[in-house]
């Protein structure tokens, strides 16, 4: 595919809306989070690669000046698509990307907590997985702050390169010391442990390469999450807008998650098929603490899978995960339901008592 020759105009209108997203929402996030997310939006506008860190004073410099300038329009509106002469609606997706025909993909939609999310990319790879189509993204033009890597827009599958990259990066930086067995699963085929420990050049020279095998774990995500059905989304679009940022959101977007990983045609069931202890070593190293509560099976499986390499453990976690997280959904489907039809409190009960309670989670340490 010959590469894209971007429209500066349309660049700066989706920008600029990114930039409005940004100054609207970004009290959604811890100030530890924010923080993360502004360094990444500072590499991606100066182009350093995810190994690559800012001088402290100049990224410091620039989040005030990001701060300052975020006040000056945080109260605008988003602003029209220009394209070729004409005008679209920022969340017109259909006509704008008619128009880009195929070279560009233009993002836009709702994310955590609501927050508005826009980006531009260029079109690099399309394929059908499960029957669901999916485009690949590589250089952008444009993005946000939260820059989500992988998602569902209007029934196509999307997965970023870029934001992936340095995920990817960050949480293998980052992994905590209780990864190591599932660490030693997704690198050491790669030739990346050396001397017991993550030879940093060779992850550098080999994080594309990483990228390139690993980017079907995410792209399973979001297939099994269309395959589930809009029940529990639209439960949850609800939920979230009636919650946001709440204890209700964080745990019902996690249930929603192990659902799509536990889906009979989403990653887990894709990883046994292929067999592949490299996606499954990433999946379990990414893995977080309330999702532990959710799918309790399957560090326990990944352990024995380590020890004996027998890929029934896996699936018969993913099994037993699949039917319980069924059953939550069942329940944030019914709180869902009594929202304007009685009070919220008594909705906030009922997940309390419905959900939270059986799993051992205190609603205020759950965020």
């Amino acid at each position: 595919m010959t590469s894209a020759v971007p429209d500066s105009d349309l660049i700066n209108d989706v920008q600029y809306n990114c930039d409005i997203s940004d100054a609207r929402d970004h009290g959604i996030y811890s100030l530890c989070t924010m923080v993360l997310k502004l360094r990444n939006l500072y590499k991606w506008e100066t182009g350093l690669q995810p190994w690559e860190e800012p001088e402290s004073a100049d990224l410091l410099n620039w989040i005030e000046a990001k701060e300052n300038y975020w006040e000056t329009i945080a109260d605008e509106s988003f602003r029209p698509l220009s394209i070729a002469g004409r005008q679209f609606a920022p969340l017109d997706l259909e006509d704008v990307n008619a128009t880009l025909n195929g070279t560009l993909l233009y993002g836009a939609g709702f994310g955590r907590s609501m927050k508005t999310v826009f980006f531009l990319a260029e079109v690099l790879q399309q394929r059908t997985i499960e029957g669901c189509p999916v485009v690949i993204l590589g250089a952008e033009q444009a993005r946000e702050m939260a820059s989500p890597f992988a998602m569902v827009q209007d029934g196509l599958i999307i997965l970023r390169k870029q934001p992936l990259r340095t995920f990817l990066w960050d949480q293998i930086q980052e992994a905590r010391s209780s990864c190591k067995v599932s660490l030693r699963l997704a690198l050491k085929p790669y030739g990346l442990l050396q001397n017991g420990g993550l030879d940093q050049e060779l992850f550098k020279g080999s994080l594309d390469a990483i990228v390139d095998q690993e980017m079907d774990l995410f792209l399973y995500h979001e297939v099994g999450e269309m395959l589930q059905g809009e029940r529990i989304s639209e439960a949850l679009r609800l939920i979230v807008a009636r919650f946001p940022g709440s204890v209700l959101e964080f745990v019902g977007r996690a249930v929603k998650d192990i659902l799509a990983d536990t889906h009979p045609a989403g990653p887990l069931a894709y990883i046994v098929r292929e067999q592949r202890p490299t996606s499954l070593g990433l999946y379990l190293t990414f893995f977080d603490s309330l999702r532990e509560k959710l799918f309790p099976e399957i560090r326990p499986a990944g352990l024995r899978f380590a020890a004996d390499g027998d890929w029934r453990h896996i699936e018969q976690a993913r099994r037993a995960a699949w039917l319980r997280n069924n059953e939550l959904a069942q329940e944030i489907e019914h709180c869902a339901a009594m929202i304007d039809r009685e009070p919220d409190n008594a909705v906030v009960d009922h997940f309390n008592t419905r959900i939270l309670a059986p799993l051992g989670l205190d609603p205020a340490k759950t965020a």
